[in-house]
């Protein structure tokens, strides 16, 4: 009988099952988690745990030390001892304790041992501290009917927001008059135009001739030749809709400059 013994032999010898802990405590500490039977992960647990604990102590650098001295007789690995303390002890440090968790795996196939994970808890990005909380829910009030209508004026205002978004550029190409109509200017003058924003009729009548030269003169291409002095009469009459004065007008010019 087992009568008064709390601790778990795992038939073992003293010697045997003290080497068992401390190659398994070396390595939760260096990997964090592994994968164990469900009786060596409990026995596990009640081994680290005091040693994590004696990374707290930090009151002198005589009990720092004396802890190294301590926790290095169990693990008695230089490389788990520098990783406990250095990477480990900061990352517990705000926690009271229970620093493993045991989580079942389910049987083994071949001798159908319980198997299960023990890992260190600071270190689960998923069930750890580092994890960020979820948004908490709205506060239900007693007009609940109104939800509808401010999730209606809520796509409207979507709906708004999209339709305002669309490029300026788009809009004034839905509308763009073909600036070619005007005498003088030809299709590379027309794409300078539009590229500096002079895309309708309108546009170019509210600029000056010497406002189009300027635009010329900073667009690729040689424009030497092309005289605007003509060109916003034109464009306003052609603005207008006044087709045919345009073309009286265009039968009196020669390449956009008066005969």
């Amino acid at each position: 009988m087992r009568h008064g013994n709390k601790n778990n032999n795992l038939s073992r010898t003293a010697s045997h099952r003290r080497a068992l802990l401390m190659n398994l405590g070396c390595q939760l500490i260096t990997y964090k988690r592994i994968t164990t039977t469900v009786a060596k992960a409990k026995a596990l647990r009640t081994y680290i745990e005091p040693l994590i604990t004696k990374t707290k102590a930090t009151e002198s650098k005589e009990s720092i030390m004396h802890n190294h001295r301590i926790v290095f007789s169990y693990l008695n690995d230089k490389a788990a001892v520098k990783e406990l303390f250095t990477v480990v002890a900061p990352k517990v440090a705000g926690r009271p304790g229970g620093y493993t968790r045991i989580i079942k795996l389910g049987a083994r196939i071949g001798d159908n041992a319980e198997m299960a994970m023990i890992e260190l808890v600071d270190f689960n990005d998923v069930y750890g501290k580092t994890v960020a909380t979820e948004a908490e829910p709205a506060k239900k009030t007693r007009r609940a009917g109104s939800a509808k209508k401010k999730t209606e004026g809520t796509e409207e205002v979507a709906a708004a927001e999209v339709v305002e978004s669309v490029p300026a550029a788009k809009k004034k190409a839905a509308k763009a008059d073909d600036l070619k109509l005007i005498e003088g200017i030809g299709p590379k003058i027309a794409e300078a135009l539009t590229a500096a924003g002079v895309v309708t009729f309108a546009d170019l009548a509210a600029s000056s001739a010497e406002k189009v030269q300027e635009i010329l003169d900073a667009a690729e291409g040689n424009f030497k030749l092309a005289d605007p002095a003509t060109w916003a009469q034109q464009a306003q009459l052609a603005a207008d809709g006044n087709m045919d004065e345009l073309k009286e007008l265009q039968d009196k010019l020669k390449g956009g400059k008066e005969a």
